[in-house]
């Protein structure tokens, strides 16, 4: 497969987008996913590659990087969007949780940036593009282990920037709220919108176009894109 793109995580919200509007603008996808969901069948129809892969098992991301050696021969970018949203609570093993957070925001994109550096092409600028999160730059009280792990993602961006300049640019997107849940209730919702100073539900074409900036630069490396709406003016 040539002119791919790799979108970890691709196969609900920002995920799915991404990969329906790469596919549509002519890139070869492949994307993975933990558990089987009906958009795993829409994207095949699509012509997208849907490998299984739960990064939050070694061994999972072991058989991925291998996978992609044998079937990969030409790496347009890779976008690591994969991601677990789990919660310290009581009677929560804190080192279960840590280490969990760690290998599916660290360890997996870790391994795969290494891994398949010699997959990119030679001749023309490659992409790695980092899914973090907003709340990297003010903590949280109930989400501590995510909080840190994503911080660590966000800063393999500056070591994988300087690492692969000029021929693999390396970036950051720390998005904030991009699309409620179909189930997020009235409340929550009014309450969310609140916290951006810009107060709207931008919707996953601001994912996409922030996606399709990075591609398409040839002169930003080891930046963060922050799509947040101005939370940090609240």
């Amino acid at each position: 497969m040539e002119n791919t793109i790799i979108i970890t995580g691709g196969t609900q919200r920002i995920g799915l987008a991404l990969a329906k509007a790469l596919t549509e603008a002519g890139y070869n996808l492949v994307v993975t996913y933990r558990r089987f969901k009906p958009s795993v069948d829409e994207l095949a129809e699509l012509g997208v590659e849907c490998v299984q892969a739960d990064f939050s098992q070694q061994a999972d991301i072991e058989n991925f990087i291998n996978w992609s050696k044998q079937h990969i021969s030409c790496l347009r970018a890779i976008i690591h969007n994969a991601s677990d949203w789990c919660a310290e609570s009581d009677g929560t093993d804190a080192a279960s949780l840590m280490n969990k957070m760690l290998q599916v925001h660290v360890q997996a994109p870790y391994q795969i940036n290494l891994a398949l550096e010699g997959l990119f092409d030679t001749k023309q600028t490659g992409d790695i593009i980092h899914i973090s999160d907003y709340v990297v730059e003010k903590g949280s009280e109930k989400h501590i282990a995510y909080v840190a792990s994503k911080a660590a993602l966000s800063n393999l961006t500056l070591s994988f920037a300087k690492k692969y300049a000029p021929d693999i640019k390396v970036n950051t997107i720390a998005p904030s709220l991009i699309v409620f849940n179909a189930d997020d209730s009235p409340a929550y919702r009014e309450k969310t919108l609140k916290k951006s100073a810009l107060g709207i539900e931008p919707g996953t074409q601001e994912m996409v176009q922030a996606v399709e900036y990075l591609l398409s630069s040839r002169y930003m490396t080891g930046r963060t894109i922050a799509l947040d709406g101005g939370r940090h003016l609240m």
